[in-house]
C-alpha cells in the first residue's frame, strides 16, 4: 500500500519555504528602499553644509557637510581602516561633550599608521562631512534593529600627526539586497525540490516492501 504523505512533515516545509519567499521578497523591498537612499545621499554631496544634528535625523543626513564643536574630549577609541590615499591604519575616533544644549558628538580626527598612541587633542571646533559612527553590534541585531544609528562627523583636515581621512565614497554603502533576495529564493526552490525527491523515494520504497 502507498504511504500517505506526511502531514505534518509536509506543513513544516511549507510554512519553512513560504518564509524564505517571504523573506525574499522582503529584500527586494530593501533594494528598492536603498536604490532611493542613494540617490538622496549622491544629492548630499552637493547640498550646502548644515548645522551638526541636534538629534538623531536618521540617514537622510549621511554625506551632507557640517560642523560642530567639542566641548572636551570624553573617550579615544580606534578602528581599523585606511586613509585618503588609501594606506591602511587606525581611525582616531573621539566622543566629545557638547555642552547641555545637545547630545554628545562623535568625531574620526584622522588616520594614525600605528594602532598605539592616543591624539593630543583637546577639542574645539570640527568641520567635515557626516558618516556612521562605528557598530559594534552583533549582525543579526543589527538586521531587526530599524532605529536610526549613530552618526560620526569625519574631519576635512585631520588633526596634527594624523593622516587625511578618505573623502565620501557612496561606495562605501552596501547594497546586497537583491543577492540575498536571490539566496533566500534559491532556498527555497532546495528545500521544496529536496522534499519531493525525499517523498519520491519514500513512496518508492512504500512500494518495493508490497508482497
Amino acid at each position: 500500500m502507498k504511504r500517505p504523505i506526511p502531514a505534518v512533515a509536509t506543513i513544516v516545509v511549507l510554512v519553512a519555504v513560504a518564509a524564505m519567499i517571504a523573506l525574499g521578497v522582503w529584500q527586494l523591498q530593501r533594494r528598492h528602499e536603498k536604490l532611493a537612499a542613494l540617490d538622496r545621499y549622491a544629492a548630499n554631496l552637493h547640498q550646502p553644509p548644515i548645522a551638526w544634528p541636534r538629534f538623531g535625523t536618521g540617514d537622510d543626513a549621511l554625506f551632507r557637510k557640517s560642523s560642530a564643536y567639542c566641548l572636551r574630549p570624553l573617550q579615544f577609541s580606534r578602528e581599523a581602516g585606511r586613509g585618503a590615499d588609501g594606506t591602511r591604519g587606525w581611525r582616531q575616533i573621539v566622543t566629545c561633550a557638547t555642552g547641555a544644549e545637545g547630545p554628545g558628538l562623535t568625531v574620526q580626527l584622522g588616520v594614525a599608521a600605528s594602532p598605539t598612541g592616543q591624539p593630543a587633542w583637546t577639542g574645539g571646533e570640527v568641520t567635515g562631512w557626516i558618516s556612521h559612527a562605528p557598530d559594534h553590534r552583533a549582525l543579526i541585531a543589527g538586521l531587526f534593529d530599524h532605529g536610526p544609528k549613530p552618526l560620526m562627523l569625519v574631519a576635512t583636515t585631520p588633526i596634527a600627526g594624523l593622516a587625511a581621512n578618505p573623502a565620501p565614497d557612496l561606495s562605501s554603502v552596501p547594497n546586497n539586497h537583491l543577492a540575498y533576495a536571490v539566496q533566500w529564493f534559491i532556498f527555497a526552490a532546495l528545500a521544496l525540490i529536496i522534499y519531493g525527491l525525499a517523498l519520491r523515494r519514500r513512496s518508492r520504497g512504500s512500494i518495493s516492501q508490497e508482497p
